[in-house]
């Protein structure tokens, strides 16, 4: 579970879990759909639900006082969001929100807690993508610290790109802009330089992803 596979429909966690664990969830989970935007975390909240991704992306992003965000990881159809709950705590300082619109599906996090501590195997499981997902934010660390902008871009379209259907990312300058902590104009630029290699193509408000073993090469080892 340290990557995701490029495509596969459903959550690929839940489908990890052994027959009679996903049992012990199934009643509790509800279908959800999860429009762009929609909050899921917020800073220093307690987290009451849990959310399995089925399609879409969420965003993890870390918040400082004076407002600067900056993504640190994101969640598609290979995990979930409330890591905090398995780590035994009720919030995360950081928000949590979707980026690429989906559906999934939601468990109270009381209700996870209760599958969980009747199921060592199941906590076993969600560990483990725990521990990918914190693999994942130190490498974007790493890539923060010392990637050229338009290696962080495609690292980042890699990561966006295995987690959805097809070759074209809706995304804006300005929300990738976000996302890097950068302003919208380094954005276009990295576009750009991506673009004259006949890596991606850049319209308004998507990218796509035109060959994906060149980005591959373009983000290296980040």
């Amino acid at each position: 579970m340290a990557a995701t596979s490029r495509f596969a429909n459903g959550n690929q966690l839940l489908q990890a879990l052994s027959s009679r664990d996903r049992a012990l969830l199934e009643p509790n989970l509800e279908p959800v759909d999860l429009p762009l935007r929609r909050d899921i975390e917020k800073p220093n909240r307690r987290i009451d639900e849990v959310f399995f991704m089925d399609e879409g992306i969420a965003s993890v992003v870390a918040v400082q006082d004076k407002g600067t965000a900056i993504e640190i990881g994101i969640v598609g159809n290979e995990g979930m969001s409330g890591t905090a709950i398995l780590l035994g705590t009720d919030r995360s300082p950081h928000s949590t929100y979707i980026q690429v619109k989906g559906k999934g599906r939601k468990i109270s996090a009381t209700d996870l807690r209760n599958a969980i501590n009747g199921s060592p195997s199941m906590q076993s499981v969600l560990l483990k993508f725990t521990q990918a997902f914190m693999v994942q934010t130190a490498h974007t660390a790493i890539a923060n610290a010392r990637a050229k902008l338009h290696e962080r871009l495609a690292r980042w379209i890699l990561m966006a790109h295995d987690r959805v259907p097809g070759d074209i990312l809706q995304l804006t300058h300005e929300f990738i802009a976000l996302m890097l902590a950068v302003r919208r104009a380094g954005v276009t630029e990295a576009i750009h330089v991506l673009q004259k290699q006949k890596l991606i193509g850049a319209h308004r408000a998507e990218i796509t992803v035109l060959n994906r073993k060149g980005i591959e090469k373009i983000a290296g080892n980040f």
